[in-house]
C-alpha cells in the first residue's frame, strides 16, 4: 500500500468520505491533496484523483504504449526496405 499513500492524510474511511465528499472533492480540485485512498474495513477500496491528474496519467500511459510499439517495430525492421528522406523527396518532386 506504500504506493497508494504518500501520507496518512490521504487515507479516508468510506464513512468519512460519505459524510464530507464535497470537502474531499474541493481538496483535490484545489490541489491541497493529490489523491485520496478510500478505505473500507482498513483495506483500500478506491483511489480518487482530480480530473487533471487522471488525464495526465492516462496521457503518459498512452505515450508509453506508443513508445513500446515503436520500439518493437524498430527491432523487426528490414533495413533493405528502408527509403531515405532524400529518395522520398525526389519521388514526390519536393
Amino acid at each position: 500500500m506504500s504506493v497508494l499513500l504518500e501520507s496518512s492524510a490521504q487515507a479516508v474511511s468510506i464513512t468519512d468520505f460519505t459524510r464530507s465528499a464535497k470537502s474531499y472533492f474541493d481538496d483535490l480540485k484545489e490541489g491541497i491533496q493529490s489523491r485520496f485512498v478510500v478505505m473500507k474495513n482498513n483495506q483500500p477500496e478506491a483511489v480518487m484523483l482530480s480530473v487533471e491528474t487522471f488525464e495526465l496519467m492516462m496521457n503518459e500511459l498512452d505515450d508509453m504504449r506508443i513508445e513500446l510499439i515503436a520500439s518493437e517495430r524498430l527491432q523487426d525492421i528490414d533495413s533493405h526496405k528502408l527509403v531515405s528522406h532524400e529518395d522520398v523527396m525526389k519521388k514526390f518532386n519536393l
